[in-house]
Formats: C-alpha cells, structure tokens, sequence
C-alpha cells in the first residue's frame, strides 16, 4: 500500500535527524521550509527559529545579538549584507570559526523551484588532525594513518548525507507538483500573498474567475492583479484579514460583471489565504428565488384585503348607480355620484394592477432570437408615440439564439418606453441599445431626451405607486418592470446620461441549446412517458438512445462520444436524479431536464438554476423552442 503524504513527510523528517550534520532548507521568500535536529542544537536556536516559516533575517539576528559572529561593529548592515547574499542564492563552500572556538563548514546549493539547502558540519577535529599532521608528520606517522581512515569515514558519511538531500529534494519536487496539480483542478482562485501584499503562490486560475486579469500573478502586488476597481473593493477586507480577522464577502467586477465571492485567512507568518470563485449564477438564482418568496408574501396580504374592498367597491358603484336613477336629482348631486363612480371604477382598476403583480406567474423561456426580439418591440411601439417623438433601436448582440421568455422581456422594455415618452412630451428621441455584457447578461438601456429623474424619483422610482405622472399615473410600472426582472435573476438600474433619463435592464445571458439533427440521450423512467418523448425527438430528426436511470445514461455516455445532447426527468429509477446526471457530465454535453414537480419544490427550484427546464406537460413545439430549431410542421410549411 502506498504510503500517504504525511507519513512520508515523517519518515523524511525522522531521516535527516538521523544525519550527523546540521541541515536547513530555505524557501525563495526567505523563510524555513524544513531543518533537522542538530541545527539546533549546534546553534543552541530557540523553538521559534527551527519552526517553518521561520526568518533567514530573524535567525542571523538572533546569532549576531548573541555573538556567533564575533564583534560585528555595525549590526544591521552586517545582517542586511547576509540577506542580500543569501537572495542570490548562489552555491557555495566556506569554513568559519565560531565564537566558542569550533570550527564549522557551511555548504549551500539552490533548489530549481527556488531557496536553497545548506550542510553545517563540525570539522573542528579534523583541522586539528591537519595542523597536528603539519607540525609532527614524521613523529605521528602511524596516528597519520588513523587519521586518514578517519577522514575517509568522514567523506562516506558526507556521501551518503548528500545522497539523503538528494533524496529529499526529490520528495519535496514531488509534494509541490501534486499539490499545485490538485489545486489548478480546482474552479476557484487559490492564493497567497504575504504582508507586503506580493503573491507568493497561485493556482492561475484568476483569469477564469475574473475573466481579463492575468493567470501568472506569482511576484505580482494584488493591486496590480485585480486592477484599481477590484482591489478597492477587496482592500477593507484584506486590511481585515492581515489585522488577524477571517473575511467572506462578494463583490460585483465592474470590468467584467461578474460576482465574486471571496474568502480571506490570516496567515500566522503574517501574510493572508485567497478563495475566491465565480458566483454569477448562484446570484442570478438567489435574486430570482428570493423575488418569488416575495411575490408570494405579497401574494398573501392583499388576497384577503382586495376581496374586501372589492366587495366594498361594488357596494359603492350599485349605490350610486341606483341613486343616479333616481328622478328629480340637484345637478351637484349629478356630479357628486358621477364622480364616485369614476372614483369606484379606478379603485377597481387599481385593484386589478395589484391583482396583477402580486398573481403567480412562472417564468417561460424558449429559444429567443435577440434580432426579432428588437423587431416585434418596434413594431408594437412605434403606434404609441406621437409624430414628434422618434425610437432608435441599436443592436450589437451577436445573432444567435438565447433562453429568454420573450414575452415578459418585450413587456419590460415597452413598459420602459412608455415612461420615456411620457418624460418627452410631444417632441424628444427615445434610444434604445441592446448588447452581450461579457456572455454574463443580456443588457438593454433606454434613454431619452426629456428633463430626466429626480432625485426623489431616483430613490423611490421601484416604489409600488410612487408616480411622478400626477392623477394620470399608477405607480406601478416601474415596479412591474423591477418584479420581472427580479423573478428572472436580472438587475435594473435608474441614472440620468447627458441628454436625460437612462434605464438599464439585465437579464442572465443563457445561449440556447444548439441541437440540430443531434444524437438524445432520453433518462425517463416512465416507458409510456419515454415513448412519447422519443416520437417527438424523432420527429425533429432526431436520433434517439434511452436510459431509465442516471447510472445507466452516465455508462451510455461513457461507450458514446456521439451523443451530443441529453434530455432527462429530474425524478429517475434508483437514487440519482437527474440533477446528479447533470454534475456529473458537467457541462461535456448540453442537457435540457423535464419536470412535473410544482414551482416551489426545492427539486424544481435546483433544477432550474442547473439547467433549461421543460415542465411537464409539454408538447413538440415547447421541446422544438428549448432547443432552438423548427418543429417539423413548420419546415414542411
């Protein structure tokens, strides 16, 4: 059986205590990676220099102060003279007395990932032998003898020291490339930086979690890693951590759009640990599932009032109607009853508005070309603005098809259109662009040439019935544009620009499943379900393979590099769902799942976030739309 990491750093560390002559490896910032017994006890050190992460500076220090090196008539610079030597890390030999009259040879050699091992032995007995040998060679021919076998020992001993650091920095090579293989594997930004804020290790994958920074960062400040937005928003936090305290926050990358969370460690030898990851998605869901729970609080407090005060209401419209039936009524009191029924009448449409937001409503997206999706709002908006108001539409998004639900992003934006007209009047140009933002949102901004908002309307413009429109307005199309977009996992944003008011509306960029004439894996458990699914994939074209659990499907995509699409239920035989199918292909292959669960079931919930969700029941069209292509009636047409 192969023995695990830390056994073999045990037995490596019992080996080199084993070894006659003091030992000591250094790591490229300066710090001690590893030593063995005798170097502290031929020095005399104190536990804290012996421990890894120790100081080359702090241990000269400590060997100047207590005399090691003789008088030293200028300390520091004594010290900052070894310290600049050792950073040159160049090999070699030299033999030293000591203060206490022992006589020692140092031996370093640079390591090919950076630092150095460094061999102390006590020669003091063999240079005497060698002055003895030099003064009484004739007298002492047989002790020359003695001493040359002794000699001779000694360079076998020295031999097979060099043979064990060998050995060691083999080990140590091998540690490190499994290490770093381990964690390059992994999808986040492992880091270390020490207190001067320079990366001292990072597992290059910065660029994918921040998609434009670089990947070799080793030697590099943060600062200029990230770049001057990021690490402005990570700097209170790291100032955190390098005080002592763990921080986990996230941050929005303005470059990229982005949202990345963010773990700091303190390190004890003073420098911090970095997790960060992208979290884009999780977010995006997290915005969506907490709009529902909303929505269905809201739901539950004005259910019961708006059956009231409709009740209410058409208690109040009979008895005015019944009382303009009346003969002989006073004009003023015409007018008085008049004016209730238009007061009833808009209370009810007021309920019916409220009524609306507040209904259960699901998200439908089906493959949307973004192209069209700009060509039906002209067409439904260029009938509602007068002569002297113009629409620009620009598009810069690339012609593909994406996951959208079509309908409630038209409503959005024409609702945000409205608004603009309403802000020109009679004259004014309304613009609105359309773009990728780094294939992370779908983003739209309208602006427009009229005064702009408000201050108060700035703060409040999300309010339901916050209105600036007067008498003439609800206050609740802003509002209705905000919980769309929320249910969605979307963001909206109210500024002023140079010619007045601007709205930026985002929604998650999803491209659709491209999947023409492809090979279907179909996972359903169901065999009347599954023959029915299989006739509707044929009859787009499709070639079709069946599974019945995520075991099976997973073995089938193992023996079958074809098949480039799989469609599977997320309830299955066996203890795989097909959210686990998901996880474990990983994104090799796109995959649509099918559920019949209901919208608040934390199956349905995970499912949605994992990937384009087909709720059952659905028919050939529905699966023709998630998958991006015509059904098979219309190619026929």
């Amino acid at each position: 059986m192969a023995l695990t990491e830390t056994r073999t750093q045990e037995l490596t560390a019992a080996g080199l205590n084993l070894i006659g002559q003091a030992l000591t490896i250094y790591d490229s910032a300066l710090r001690l990676a590893v030593c063995n017994g005798p170097f502290q006890r031929m020095f005399d050190l104190p536990d804290a220099l012996v421990t890894p992460g120790a100081t080359f500076e702090d241990t000269i220090r400590h060997l100047v102060n207590r005399g090691e090196y003789g008088d030293v008539p200028d300390i520091e610079t004594f010290i900052a003279e070894r310290v600049e030597q050792a950073r040159a890390f160049e090999p070699h030999y030299m033999e030293r007395t000591r203060s206490n009259g022992r006589i020692i040879s140092v031996e370093g050699a640079p390591l090919p990932q950076g630092g150095w091992v460094t061999v102390y032995t006590d020669i003091t007995r063999t240079k005497r032998q060698e002055a003895l040998l030099q003064s009484r060679s004739e007298e002492l021919s047989d002790q020359l003898n003695s001493y040359a076998e002794e000699l001779s020992s000694t360079n076998r001993a020295l031999a097979a020291m060099n043979a064990a650091l060998q050995e060691a920095k083999r080990e140590l090579t091998e540690i490190e490339a499994r290490t770093r293989l381990t964690t390059e594997m992994m999808p986040a930004h492992i880091a270390h930086v020490d207190a001067s804020g320079h990366y001292t290790y990072s597992n290059r994958q910065l660029s994918t979690v921040i998609p434009g920074r670089p990947s070799d960062i080793f030697g590099m400040h943060i600062s200029d890693a990230l770049g001057a937005s990021a690490y402005d928003r990570i700097a209170p936090h790291l100032s955190t951590a390098y005080g002592g305290q763990p921080s986990v926050f996230e941050f929005t990358d303005d470059a990229s759009a982005r949202r990345i969370r963010v773990a700091f460690t303190p390190d004890t030898r003073g420098g911090v640990y970095i997790l960060s990851m992208d979290v884009t998605a999780e977010m995006q869901a997290r915005v969506a599932l907490q709009q529902t729970r909303r929505r269905a609080l809201a739901a539950q407090m004005t259910s019961g009032l708006t059956h009231d005060f409709s009740n209410l209401l058409t208690i109040i419209l009979g008895l005015q109607s019944k009382l303009l039936r009346q003969d002989g009524l006073a004009p003023d009191v015409i007018a008085m009853a008049e004016g209730t029924l238009t007061a009833a009448r808009r209370g009810g449409t007021l309920l019916s508005s409220i009524a609306g937001m507040t209904a259960e409503r699901a998200l439908r997206p089906k493959a949307t070309n973004l192209q069209h999706l700009m060509e039906n709002l002209r067409t439904l908006a260029d009938h509602t603005l007068p002569e002297g108001v113009t629409l620009t539409i620009d598009s810069a998004a690339p012609e593909r098809t994406v996951m959208l639900d079509a309908g409630m992003a038209t409503d959005s934006l024409l609702n945000l259109i409205l608004n603009a007209r309403d802000a020109c009047g009679a004259t004014g140009q309304i613009r609105v662009t359309q773009r990728i933002v780094h294939d992370t949102w779908i983003e739209w901004r309208v602006t427009d040439t009229g005064p702009g908002f408000s201050e108060r309307a700035l703060s409040h413009g999300f309010d339901p019935f916050f209105t600036t429109k007067g008498a003439e307005g609800s206050g609740l199309g802003l509002p209705m544009v905000y919980d769309m977009t929320k249910l969605a996992g979307g963001d909206l944003r109210l500024d002023n620009c140079e010619t007045g008011a601007r709205v930026v509306l985002r929604l998650p960029y999803r491209p659709a499943v491209d999947a023409a004439q492809a090979l279907v894996l179909l996972v359903e458990d169901r065999d009347d379900l599954r023959a029915l699914y299989r006739e509707m994939l044929t009859g787009l074209n499709h070639a079709v393979i069946e599974a019945v659990s995520a075991d099976e499907a997973s073995a089938l995509m193992a023996d079958l590099p074809e098949i480039s699409l799989v469609l599977s239920d997320v309830q299955l035989a066996g203890e795989a769902t097909g959210i686990d199918l998901a996880t474990r292909l990983a994104g090799t292959v796109p995959l649509v799942l099918m559920t019949s669960l209901p919208p608040d079931d934390p199956l349905f919930q995970t499912a949605q976030k994992t990937a384009p969700l087909l709720q059952k029941p659905f028919t050939a069209e529905d699966v023709s739309a998630v998958l991006g292509q015509p059904t098979t009636e219309t190619i026929a047409s």
